[in-house]
């Protein structure tokens, strides 16, 4: 039996489509969030390193990050942490992309917070189906 995975459409908790930060250091990886994200019809917004990414958390209402581990001033781990420990932020679902592979890391990152865990370089149709499945956890 060949089962297929379909992604559900984009749901946000406000009106308009569902909005996803993408928190990571390579401004690469971001673009190419960015272009796979807003083409499945997601708004998108950057930010370059943990810090960053958690003042737009605790300043905006996002309803997915997906976040690096590896980044200067904040990791990905602590960023998850202090995005926990805030009322707004505590059930916002994340998504961790990174190039770390060890189960060890896929434990850490669960640990800090994260709903999902992906190994980086990450293909579009898995980026999409993972981002769909979360925002469908977060919608209930």
């Amino acid at each position: 039996m060949n089962m297929e995975v379909v992604p559900r459409p984009p749901q946000a908790a406000g009106p308009g489509p569902a909005r996803i930060l993408v928190v990571d250091d390579a401004t690469v990886v971001r673009l190419y969030y960015r272009h796979l994200l807003e083409a499945e019809g997601y708004a998108v917004e950057e930010a370059a390193n943990g810090v960053e990414g958690l003042e737009k958390a605790l300043a905006g209402r996002f309803d997915l990050c997906v976040v690096d581990v590896n980044m200067p001033l904040m990791d990905g781990y602590r960023f998850l942490e202090k995005l926990r420990a805030a009322p707004a932020t505590r059930r916002l679902p994340a998504l961790v992309t990174t190039t770390q592979s060890a189960e060890t890391d896929r434990a850490a990152a669960l640990v800090a917070g994260a709903d999902g865990f992906l190994v980086k370089p990450v293909p579009g149709d898995l980026l999409a189906v993972h981002v769909a499945a979360l925002l469908g956890r977060a919608a209930r």
